[in-house]
């Protein structure tokens, strides 16, 4: 037999697969990524624990009056105004979800299918402008409705994205006219 027959025939191919340990790997990994998302979740629950001082959302007038605009598309998220990534979790108002929305001459309804819906009433809104981001979403440049609206002592950023996005230039000049009126005959009083 020629010396390379007999290296070929001596060997013993190797196991394909050692099982023990692709599975401590698999269980390990499993156990980190678990670790991870609870340490995320208790998180979220410290965040709205710590803003546990913000009352209670208000909800919508039963005669809300005339009806403005209305809007379908999401809800992206409440932060602390002026403070994009300052999220706020506390009454649910960190869930993004679909929204509609419909201005009265009450205020901003805002209602949201498997999440708490909310009222702003006219008195709280302060502004409205187009934005490119709020905290967890990024957008082209004004490709976000963001009204700003006080709350509890707190100036509240609230970013939403139509689903026709041409909208939102119409709705930030509808509320910053509403508010405009408003302040007009706070002065006037």
């Amino acid at each position: 037999m020629t010396p390379l027959l007999l290296l070929a025939a001596e060997k013993e191919s190797a196991e394909v697969t050692d099982w023990a340990a692709r599975l401590a790997w698999v269980v390990g990994l499993a156990l980190f990524v678990a670790l991870v998302y609870w340490l995320m979740r208790e998180g979220w629950k410290w965040r709205g624990t710590l803003q546990g001082d913000l009352p209670e959302l208000p909800g919508a007038p039963d005669e809300p009056g005339e009806v403005r605009l209305t809007m379908s598309g999401r809800y992206h998220g409440s932060t602390t105004a002026g403070q994009w990534l300052d999220r706020i979790v506390a009454h649910g108002l960190g869930s993004r979800s679909r929204a509609e929305l419909t201005l009265t001459d009450a205020g901003l309804d805002v209602v949201r299918p498997g999440a708490a819906d909310f009222f702003v009433p006219a008195a709280a809104l302060r502004e409205a402008r187009l934005d490119k981001g709020i905290a967890g979403k990024v957008l082209t440049e004004g490709g976000l409705l963001v009204v700003t609206w006080a709350h509890g002592g707190k100036l509240i950023d609230s970013g939403f994205r139509s689903d026709r996005a041409a909208e939102h230039n119409e709705w930030v000049d509808v509320i910053n006219s509403m508010i405009e009126s408003t302040t007009r005959e706070g002065a006037e009083r």
